[in-house]
């Protein structure tokens, strides 16, 4: 398999990274649905039973090009991150390297640190729009172990009463 990430635009590796998580969703036996409007930073749902579901945002970088994604806190607003059905699918691509997934909560941002990053921009008089990163860095890495995604997988699966 070809696995060459740093030939494909910025659109091509997006909608790669989503039919990724997409795939590995669907390989845990949940169903999951795009989001028909991308206003909410909702790339799709998955769907627990009739009464729950999760909301997935897909981030997907080359690490080779860079280090950081951003969530803006006018998608996710900071009333909304303590919910327990909100994640941000990171997808890692190094070439020749099947792709890295990691499933960050919502919540954990209520408490940040080096690789979760809280950005009051506008607090401090900048234009750029407040915003929740992700600094990825060989640093970091220790900390964003913890969000791999079969973990994950399971504890979004304990909120629908399966194993």
């Amino acid at each position: 398999m070809k696995l060459k990430f740093n030939e494909l635009n910025h659109l091509q590796i997006g909608r790669l990274g989503e039919y990724w998580v997409k795939m590995l969703f669907t390989s845990y036996n949940l169903d999951t649905y795009y989001s028909d409007v991308d206003d909410k930073a909702i790339d799709f749902v998955i769907r627990l039973d009739n009464a729950k579901h999760v909301d997935a945002q897909v981030k997907t970088i080359r690490t080779s090009k860079t280090n950081y994604v951003f969530v803006t806190k006018e998608s996710w607003k900071e009333n909304e991150m303590s919910r327990d059905n909100l994640y941000l699918a990171l997808v890692l691509l190094t070439d020749d390297q099947y792709p890295q997934i990691f499933l960050i909560p919502g919540s954990a941002w209520l408490n940040p640190n080096s690789l979760l990053c809280d950005r009051k921009y506008q607090q401090n008089g900048k234009k750029s729009k407040d915003e929740w990163g992700v600094n990825i860095s060989v640093k970091n890495m220790p900390l964003l172990e913890a969000y791999r995604v079969d973990e994950q997988i399971e504890k979004i699966k304990l909120l629908k009463g399966i194993t």
